[in-house]
């Protein structure tokens, strides 16, 4: 018996061994996908940000669902997106191969590109995925979700062009109060996100407050001469150039704008000056320009220790500082609001875990985060009441120095020139 005992075991044994590893989902692993674009500074450490809060949360022992702890599975897809000449249509395709290949449970990051994830909120709203969206800000996106209840598993944690021009606005009303300028020169880039933010700007305060907008110029993917355009502002006595680009390639107008010795206070947002390492990037000439830092926690604040303890891990985890302005902190907010939600909903349900997010009230490295009706984080001047972005300018010891909000401001805004520009 005892040997027909040992046979049966062995036979068992052999058996499972037959049958190879489980899937990860049978395993209890739950499957988070990062679709975005990978050949970004902001794609790129979004998705470290991202396993950062995946890895935490692991430590500690998982997520609780119900009475059982299940480890996060943290899956990636570079969708290929940056060029504006793609059709969206492209990487959708991507991300639906991508959904039926790891079935993932909920993604994070989501598209880089606001055209891409408004062409994909189908297809999300088909498979029914929890998606906590980080980098595209189109406020089409938000409009949306509140016209039909099929796109309620659609959330956006990182800024959206409403705020942004918000900030923005804040700014130009700083530099209108401190300096007396009311003549700006709008250069942006010519994708939906940036023409939204320019146009909203023109609408909404510089044709209500009286600036005169001496132009208003969309510059192509990749544009790098902007001695032209800047020569047009220098002629027309622009008091601020207002900047708004995600390239690589921008930092071409950075160069051009301090070669040329333009005194145009040079604001806006300009992706390769956000980060510490920019100083050293552009040899120290830098000194006066004011960038947006789209999220708290992608820049540490003195005035609210979350954002420099995530800053910090960060820095640990990977041996450099956060280079980028936008998405980074909300990703990693991305992933530790959808663990909550699953926590708070006890499932994996997608309608339940929708629901729980909506229910949303987390202070994080952002500050608090809530969402509005439309399912976007709800951003203002106060981290213990909302989530915070941030305005910076570059001090003459290439330092980034909080201008504004009020909450977090380290100095005053000071001309980025000797003398009154335009004057």
């Amino acid at each position: 018996m005892r040997g027909a005992g040992r046979i049966a075991a062995l036979a068992c044994l052999l058996c499972l061994f037959s049958l190879g590893p489980a899937p990860a989902e049978e395993a209890g692993d739950i499957v988070l996908g990062a679709p975005t674009s990978l050949t970004t500074v902001e794609g790129t450490e979004s998705l470290m940000a991202a396993r950062l809060a995946v890895e935490e949360i692991n430590r500690a022992g998982g997520v609780l669902i119900g009475s059982q702890r299940r480890r996060l599975k943290l899956e990636a897809v570079d969708l290929k997106e940056v060029k504006t000449a793609a059709p969206p249509g492209r990487a959708v395709a991507r991300l639906r191969e991508f959904i039926l290949e790891k079935k993932p449970r909920a993604l994070v990051i989501g598209p880089f590109r606001s055209e891409v994830l408004l062409a994909s909120m189908d297809l999300l709203a088909e498979h029914k995925i929890p998606t906590v969206s980080c980098i595209a800000m189109s406020p089409a996106v938000d409009a949306k979700i509140l016209s039909d209840p099929k796109y309620k598993f659609i959330f956006r944690v990182g800024l959206n062009n409403k705020y942004l021009a918000t900030y923005l606005i804040e700014t130009m009303k700083l530099l209108k109060r401190k300096f007396g300028f009311d003549r700006v020169f709008i250069l942006n880039q010519d994708v939906a996100w940036a023409r939204s933010t320019a146009y909203l700007m023109i609408k909404l305060y510089f044709n209500r407050k009286g600036w005169r907008v001496l132009g208003q110029e969309n510059l192509a993917e990749g544009a790098a001469d902007f001695k032209a355009a800047l020569g047009r502002a220098r002629e027309r006595r622009a008091q601020v150039l207002l900047a708004i680009f995600d390239t690589p390639s921008s930092r071409a107008l950075v160069e051009q704008w301090h070669e040329q010795g333009s005194r145009a206070a040079l604001c806006g947002f300009i992706s390769p000056v956000s980060g510490p390492g920019a100083w050293a990037d552009f040899q120290g000439n830098l000194a006066g320009v004011m960038n947006v830092i789209f999220e708290l926690g992608n820049i540490p604040s003195a005035k609210y220790r979350p954002a420099t303890d995530f800053y910090r891990a960060f820095q640990a985890r990977y041996g450099h500082a956060i280079q980028a302005g936008h998405g980074p902190a909300p990703a990693y907010e991305s992933v530790r609001i959808l663990a909550e939600a699953m926590e708070r909903a006890g499932s994996l349900d997608p309608d339940r875990v929708a629901a729980a997010l909506e229910a949303t009230d987390r202070q994080g490295a952002m500050g608090r985060v809530r969402f509005h009706r439309g399912h976007q984080a709800v951003f203002g001047q106060d981290p213990q009441s909302e989530a915070l972005s941030c305005v910076v300018q570059w001090s003459g010891k290439g330092e980034r120095k909080i201008v504004h909000p009020q909450a977090l401001a380290e100095e005053e805004i000071k001309l980025p020139r000797a003398g009154k520009p335009g004057g």
